[in-house]
């Protein structure tokens, strides 16, 4: 199977920085916090509630086991949700890296094309 390109490799890596995020928050469920002090910071700069802060803000509600499986959760409406995660701190940077090495773009062959 070809790795995936473009924002469907994006889309991977996501849903793997997530994974690890949802790791942590099973060892240390404090950290929930910094999400909903994101989500807090950012509702109030935005003045209005958008639909994806909406809906952080009902999962976040959820018991910490229903949140944690919403955001491993693969499908069209949690890709997208977590294109705006308020998960940004809750993952140190070496952990965030980790992830990120493993969604490093191969070089380019000779012929492919740009």
């Amino acid at each position: 199977m070809a790795s995936p390109q473009g924002h469907e490799r994006i889309d991977h890596r996501s849903l793997a920085l997530h994974h690890a995020i949802a790791e942590k928050l099973r060892a240390q469920p404090s950290l929930l916090a910094i999400a909903r002090e994101n989500l807090e910071r950012w509702t109030a700069a935005a003045g209005r509630s958008t639909p994806y802060l909406a809906a952080w803000t009902r999962i976040l509600d959820l018991p910490v086991e229903d949140v944690l499986k919403l955001i491993e959760q693969e499908g069209d409406e949690m890709t997208a949700l977590r294109q705006c995660s308020p998960f940004a701190g809750v993952l140190e940077p070496k952990e965030r890296w980790a992830v990120y090495a493993r969604f490093e773009r191969s070089p380019r062959s000779p012929g492919d094309a740009a």
